[in-house]
């Protein structure tokens, strides 16, 4: 009984909750743009991550509270990704996308759906590699970035961890892990899980 309740209040929400409605929008525009492309469009995480701003603002009891809130959420978001950015592993867009997403769920919940984008995200890897059978080369590409950053750490300097474009196993387009990530954590919060 308690499961359909809260299956009720899921549907409630996602049927009259317009910030909801329009974070799951996006997340999929900037899914299936990442997929297509691997690029998530600027003016589509910026705007969203204005919207929520804004949205929090207007409709809040206290709106510098609610202000604060989604601005904490947005910056925490954008720096929970910034480091993959800084080491060449993941795109300016992907981490746009993941502090847009805080803009949308503050704080706590952008650490929530941060975890939960990085579990997605490593399963959707996990996949890709075996659909490619590139299980091998992928270990042998993470044992040369764990390398780099020991001997990078040993003798003082910024780690070059760029792989060869013939060694590498290709692109994963995270757009979707943030999407599945954030919606899952949305999701989950409203049944009462999280």
């Amino acid at each position: 009984m308690q499961e359909l309740h809260s299956l009720l209040q899921l549907l409630i929400m996602l049927a009259t909750d317009v910030r909801i409605d329009v974070l799951f929008a996006l997340l999929l525009a900037a899914a299936v743009t990442d997929y297509r492309s691997y690029r998530i469009p600027n003016g589509l995480t910026l705007y969203g991550a204005l919207f929520a701003l804004a949205y929090h603002t207007a409709t809040a009891a206290a709106p510098w509270s609610a202000l604060g809130w989604s601005a904490a959420g947005l910056g925490v978001g954008f720096f929970m990704l910034l480091p993959f950015y800084a080491i060449g592993v993941m795109g300016a867009g992907d981490v746009k996308l993941m502090a847009m997403a805080g803009a949308f769920i503050g704080l706590p919940g952008i650490l929530y759906a941060s975890v939960a984008t990085f579990i997605t995200g490593g399963l959707l890897a996990l996949a890709v590699i075996l659909c490619r059978r590139v299980f091998t080369r992928t270990l042998g590409n993470i044992r040369m970035m764990f390398q780099a950053v020991a001997l990078s750490a040993l003798g003082g300097i910024r780690p070059d961890l760029r792989i060869e474009t013939r060694k590498s196993v290709g692109k994963l387009p995270y757009g979707i892990s943030i999407g599945l990530g954030t919606a899952g954590y949305v999701v989950a919060h409203q049944l009462g899980y999280v």
